[in-house]
């Protein structure tokens, strides 16, 4: 069933990078009635991922790492909604909105970026104890919560309670663990230097990753520098090693470790999200979208579907510069596809060529807390403030708007000038609390609302 408008109606399922790029460059290039574009997005606004630990830590405002997507994309329709089912042979979506019942939409065109969700393995008590670092409520909760142990440590006097309470443990040595890792170690060292009975020595950050090193997108070399400069920072750095269990808050590590954890932020990995499955479009083994080096949807034979575009972490993209490999899943090939995308959709709908999507790995940043980092870009290696600031100015270029830009800049100008924010906010998760109290009401605080 083809979309009811007389334009054609391109619908974008996500609105993370390759949607708000993807949207941005359709809504650029159209001409007025030549196409009409609809997101569908849980959230209204994108997330600048690579800012989050810098939020975590306090060093940027919340409100700087996100892009509102009805005010970003004029133009277009936003749905605050999730796609929970495509049927392309009938050009039709199943949306699921935030608030009411579910309902179907036509649309003549689809580009699929959902992107991808936390990779998460059968192991006794995750899903009940970690939680993941991909959202901004996510790295904020991480924040409150750590100044919250703190609070409480300081105020206890059971050991085994301020040990438990002050021990955070991370799975997962890629960027998103790493970085995470580094800025609230960093800002619980800030903040011990304040308390009276907790001191920085009695707060335990625990790594544990399977594999032998950590960042394998900087290079051996610069992994393992990573890695010396988290132990001298008094970190637990264990390599080649897995979390077995971690039920009730007791961590049981696959080298015989068992200690207790009141916070486990699980980071190992992710994997496409999972609507490519409740799709009629060609998955690879690896359940990623089949598309070809112009961003169409490709069957196995290489034949193109039509109708169907795809970008970013869920799809198979292959990288033109490596034969035989596919792009990797990161901001940085995610906006240039996104573009190349919007301007071959563009053609085709004009009957004009498309262009491959080629795009050589220029190499890979990482922050290691305030001052510090690791870098190798077109194979210059950098570590410490040197590759801090890479870190810094290439994110700062890359974060959508320029509003946004201003806002992390004045962000940091005020964090360089005056001392960070030490307050917590957890109590915004329970805001009837207070007035229950009062009020003498005997019922689970937060259950409003």
């Amino acid at each position: 069933m083809p979309g009811t408008s007389t334009a054609p109606r391109i619908l974008v399922v996500g609105g993370g990078y390759v949607g708000l790029y993807t949207s941005l460059q359709l809504l650029k290039k159209l001409q007025k009635g030549e196409a009409a574009v609809t997101v569908v997005e849980p959230r209204s606004y994108m997330t600048y991922q690579p800012f989050l630990p810098e939020a975590a830590a306090g060093s940027i405002d919340p409100r700087h790492v996100v892009v509102p997507l009805r005010r970003t994309l004029k133009g277009a329709e936003v749905i605050a909604g999730e796609v929970v089912s495509v049927n392309h042979a009938e050009r039709t979506a199943r949306i699921q909105p935030v608030d009411g019942e579910e309902y179907d939409l036509p649309y003549d065109i689809v580009v699929m970026a959902p992107g991808s969700v936390a990779r998460t393995l059968p192991i006794p008590g995750v899903a009940e104890q970690a939680i993941g670092f991909k959202t901004v409520e996510e790295a904020i909760f991480l924040r409150d919560k750590l100044l919250r142990n703190l609070d409480l440590a300081e105020a206890s006097k059971d050991e085994a309670f301020r040990r438990r309470v002050l021990t955070f443990t991370f799975v997962g040595g890629g960027y998103a663990g790493i970085e995470a890792l580094a800025e609230l170690e960093d800002l619980s060292r800030y903040v011990t230097q304040s308390l009276r009975t907790v001191r920085h020595s009695d707060v335990r950050f625990v790594l544990v990753e399977a594999l032998d090193r950590i960042l394998p997108e900087v290079g051996p070399e610069m992994g393992r520098y990573a890695v010396d400069e988290l132990r001298e920072r008094g970190i637990e750095v264990n390599l080649k090693t897995t979390l077995q269990s971690c039920e009730g808050g007791l961590v049981k590590l696959s080298d015989g470790q068992e200690f207790e954890s009141d916070t486990i932020v699980w980071t190992a990995g992710v994997k496409s999200h999972p609507v490519l499955e409740r799709t009629d479009l060609p998955l690879d083994e690896r359940k990623r979208l089949r598309v070809g080096a112009d961003l169409r949807v490709t069957n196995e034979d290489g034949s193109v579907v039509e109708g169907a575009w795809g970008a970013g972490d869920a799809c198979a993209v292959p990288d033109l510069t490596k034969p035989g490999q596919f792009c990797a899943p990161n901001a940085q090939h995610a906006v240039r596809e996104a573009k190349q995308l919007g301007e071959n959709l563009v053609a085709v709908l004009r009957g004009a060529q498309t262009t491959p999507y080629r795009h050589a790995y220029a190499g890979s940043v990482a922050s290691l807390g305030l001052h510090k980092g690791v870098a190798q870009v077109y194979g210059v290696k950098l570590k410490g403030y040197p590759a801090w600031m890479m870190h810094r100015v290439y994110h700062l270029s890359r974060v959508p708007t320029t509003s946004r830009k201003v806002g992390v800049l004045l962000d940091w100008a005020q964090a360089a000038i005056f001392r960070r924010e030490i307050v917590s906010l957890s109590a915004q998760s329970t805001p009837f609390a207070e007035f229950e109290r009062a009020a003498g009401v005997k019922q689970v605080s937060g259950s409003r609302g």
